[in-house]
This record gives C-alpha cells, structure tokens and sequence, in this order.
C-alpha cells in the first residue's frame, strides 16, 4: 500500500511544482505575445507618423516656396532652389543681394531633360512708324561746299533727297482757354438779351476742360498713374495747386456718366453666346473701418471674347453677384474653378486649361526636374500648340474644329489616362496631388472645347482683363469709398473695351462724354464703345 502510495505523483509537491511552473511559463509567453504586439503597433504608429511628418514637411516647403515665388515677383520663377534658400538661412537678405544672385548662371541640375531648340525666326527688320502719326518734313540743305561740282566747277543740282523716319514729340502746353459768349440784344426795343449757347461739357462749371478732365482719367486707368503725382505734375508745369480731391470729382463725374452706358454694353455682351468671367481683389476705405484697414472688395468681369468687357463692382465674392449679371444666360460660360458659377445652370459652363496647368507649373517651379508635373505640363503644352498654329494659320472656327478632333481629342484622353494613373501614386495635398484633382474635377468642363468651335482652350483673354486692374492696385492702393466702386468699374470697362477693340479710350472719351448728360435714353445703346468703334470704322472706311 506504501508502495503504490508513494508510486504516485500526481498528488506530491514535486508535481504541483511542475505544473505551477507550467502555466506560469505560459503567463509570461502570452505577456511576451502581448508587448511584442505592443512593440509592433507602436512601430506601426512611429512609421505612420515618420510619414506624416515627411510628408507635412514636404507641404510645408512647397508653400514656403510658393510664397517666396509670389512675393518677390516674376524674375523668381529662375531662382533655383539654392538660391531662394538665401531667404530661409539668411533672414537680413535685400532685394539687391536676391536679384544679384537670380542673375548668376543657373546651378546644373541633372534631372534637368535637354529641351530642342526653338525654331529661330527671321528679323522682321527695322520697325516702320505708324502711317497714321502726322509727318513734320524737315529739309536739310547741302552744305557750300558740296553745291559745286569737283570735275567742272559748276553749281550742282537737286536730284532727290534721302529720307529717314525717327519718332518725335511735341511737349504738352498747358494755356488758359477763354470761352467768349457772345451777347445780343434789340438796340431799339431795349429788351431781351440772348446769350450764344455753351457746349456741354463733362464737368460743368469746372476749373479744368474736357481735354485735361480726360487726360486725368486717361492718365489714371491707362498709365495708372495716381493722382497724387497727377497733381504734384500740374502744379509743377502750371503753377496751379489742385488737390487730389478735386482730380477726384472729375474722374468720379467720368464714371457717374459712363455708368449707363455700361449698362447698354452689358445688355449688348449679354445677347451674344459666348461669355468669358473672373474675379480680382481690390480694397475699398471704409469710414467705420480703423485708420490705414481697408476692405477687400471684389471686381467681376464678363466680356465677349474679341468684343467688349464690363466689370461689375461688388463688397463680397457671393453667388448673387454672378447671378443677378448673368440672369436668363444661355450661351457659353467660361470660367476658372470657381463653384458659384456651377449654379447657372442655364449656361453651358466651360473650364480654363491654364488653370488646370498652372498647378503643375508650380510644381515645376518647387523642382525643376520633377518627374510627374513636366510630362503633364509638356502634354498640356502640346494642346496650346495645337492652337496656336491654328491661330498662325488664320483657320476659321470650323477648320480649327477639325483640327482639334484629328489631334487634341486624342491627347485629351491620354492626359486624362494619366491624371488617372498618377492619382493613386502621390500625396493628396502635394503640389501635384492637388492639381491632378482639380483637372479630373474639372474634366468635362476642360473638355467642352472639343465640343463647341467658338470656345478657347483657356480663359486666359479674361485674365489678361485683369492685369491692368492688378497693376493699378499698385499705384492708386484702393477704392475711396463703396459708393466709388461701380464708377471705377464703369472707367475700367471702357478702358478694357477700347483695349480689346484697338481704338483709342481718349478719342472715344472726348466724342461720347461732353453733353453726354443732355443725350436721351434711347440713344445710349448707339454710345457703346463698339458702336462707335462701329461707325468710326465705317467712316474712316
């Protein structure tokens, strides 16, 4: 029994221990599984944030980058990247120290693909002088001497002349013009007095004609130049003080009268089927506003591709201001991403193909050699030069058509190939992340022109509208007041108009304004700036 008693173990202490051994062996292999699977998640979670962060700092490079290319202006877009460095390692670095250094030869980049060389073009040539500027002859005789002849002695005589054309200018003369109205009267009734009538003028009772009146607008929306040095230049060449306020009133005058007229070119840009639109900044004074803060207002313009441009004054970027312009629009819309156009839905809304570019033109900017955004940009390229040649070509809307579905159709569907494959291969808000969404976004409405002869492949013409507009902000800083902006914007789409059609804003200034108040209603639609280009066509024609 003894024996049998000690031949089991299962219950003696040496098993328990075996045993307890056992399960805590288990214990601290489950708690290795356990940190082991901690130390991989939090591994996991280290890499995630490692790409996090590489991928933030990217971001946050290419905006600084972008920020410094904007800030010092065009000649940057050579900057390497070395050399906009200068402005992170050395925060004292002047203008002068950046500009010597943009001038030095370009660092070697070896990503950097050979480009072919451009197709030089012949010298047109020395450049003839406009046919319609007046000619002063001026006769320049021979001197004594080379009135006789060397052979006989005799007096030589005129057999031509040799004629050479240089550009010249007449100093502007400022003089006091006195207007004598004449009077008369019955010298044998002795009553009733009839004075000459006085011709309209833009302002009446004014200090100023209607010719310096125009000058000042010309000068301002034209030249951009303000009107503080507008005054300090009349005082200088006159002796005549005159305050920026009173420069002022005559230019706000111009703008009051122009106003309905803008409206009759609205009217006239409204009935036909093609409208190109943008939008631009430009600060207002407010009187409740701090001293020196001004308010960012907005100015809008529509136009006819080849006919005129309005712009439309507004406090905000809000949807109404598209909307109340373009109510009942059918035609073709033009515009960039903006999404308030997206509620016309009346209009057939076509994108811009330099905004979808201008994503990846920044990219190149970040990185000269970068691999994604240069191949886009070259095939993007390729379509403007589709267009292009058929612009060299002087082809007609049709023929262009045709051309466009024989070689842009097909690039079209390949870029778009692209955009697609690269979508899934780089970082969402990358440079080039977001310009491969904007373009497929944008993709129907980039495409449209394949559909529609009339359309451009960009809204590059309604830019372009804005660039004197850009300019001016540089100069005259702000709108004086909200009640200014439409007067401004009234100026502005004469300018642009007159720009567009390639007559004179002063000519057509010094016709349409002077008794301008005096017109009818009905006889502001034959005052647009293309009716009266119109009929000084058919005139001079």
């Amino acid at each position: 029994m003894d024996d049998a008693v000690r031949g089991d173990t299962s219950l003696s202490p040496v098993g328990v221990d075996i045993e307890a051994q056992g399960r805590q062996a288990e214990r601290r292999a489950a708690q290795a599984e356990r940190r082991a699977a901690q130390a991989e998640q939090q591994a996991e979670r280290a890499e995630r944030r490692a790409v996090w962060a590489e991928t933030r700092v990217q971001q946050l490079e290419e905006k600084l980058r972008l920020i410094l290319i904007k800030k010092y202006g065009p000649s940057s877009e050579n900057l390497s990247v070395a050399q906009l460095t200068m402005f992170e390692e050395e925060p004292g670095a002047s203008l002068d120290e950046v500009a010597a250094e943009a001038a030095r030869e370009a660092l070697p980049e070896k990503a950097e693909a050979a480009k072919p060389k451009r197709e030089r073009r012949p010298h047109p040539g020395r450049q003839t002088l406009p046919p319609h500027l007046r000619r002063v002859v001026e006769t320049i005789a021979c001197e004594p001497a080379q009135c006789v002849c060397r052979c006989c002695g005799g007096e030589t005589a005129v057999i031509g002349y040799q004629e050479s054309e240089r550009l010249d200018v007449e100093p502007a003369k400022y003089f006091v013009k006195v207007t004598r109205r004449e009077k008369r009267a019955c010298p044998r009734c002795k009553q009733g007095v009839q004075t000459a009538p006085l011709a309209g003028s833009i302002v009446e009772k004014g200090l100023a004609s209607d010719r310096v009146v125009i000058d000042t607008v010309v000068a301002k929306y034209c030249d951009h130049l303000p009107l503080y040095r507008q005054s300090a230049m009349l005082e200088r060449e006159t002796g005549l003080e005159l305050s920026r306020a009173t420069l002022d009133g005559w230019v706000m005058r111009v703008g009051d009268r122009l106003e309905p007229i803008v409206e009759a070119m609205q009217r006239e840009i409204l009935q036909g089927t093609y409208i190109q639109a943008d939008e631009t900044t430009v600060d207002v004074q407010l009187r409740h506003e701090k001293k020196g803060k001004n308010h960012q207002a907005y100015l809008w313009q529509f136009g006819n591709p080849g006919g005129m441009a309005v712009f439309r004054f507004a406090m905000g970027r809000q949807a109404a201001v598209a909307e109340r312009v373009l109510r009942g629009y059918k035609g073709l819309l033009q515009t960039d991403g903006y999404q308030i156009y997206d509620g016309l839905t009346q209009a057939v809304h076509a994108g811009c193909m330099a905004h979808a570019r201008r994503y990846f033109i920044d990219a190149v900017k970040l990185n000269r050699g970068d691999q994604i955004a240069v191949p886009l940009v070259e095939r993007m390229d390729a379509l403007f030069a589709v267009e292009r040649r058929a612009r060299e070509d002087g082809l007609s809307q049709e023929a262009r058509h045709e051309v466009r579905q024989r070689e842009s159709r097909g690039m079209t569907e390949k870029l778009k190939e692209e955009l697609e494959r690269l979508k899934r291969e780089v970082l969402p808000q990358s440079q080039n992340g977001k310009g491969i969404r904007y373009a497929l976004a944008q993709w129907e409405k980039l495409t449209r022109f394949l559909d529609h002869p009339e359309l451009e492949l960009s809204n590059n013409l309604a830019e372009r509208a804005m660039r004197g507009t850009a300019i001016g902000r540089k100069n005259w800083l702000h709108v004086g007041s909200p009640a200014a902006g439409p007067r401004v914007a009234a100026i502005l789409s004469v300018v642009e108009s007159a720009r567009r059609l390639q007559v004179s804003a002063r000519e057509y200034f010094a016709d349409v304004l002077p008794g301008l108040g005096d017109r009818k209603l009905s006889e502001i639609p034959e005052l647009t700036i293309a009716a009266w280009a119109r009929r000084r066509a058919t005139l001079v024609g």
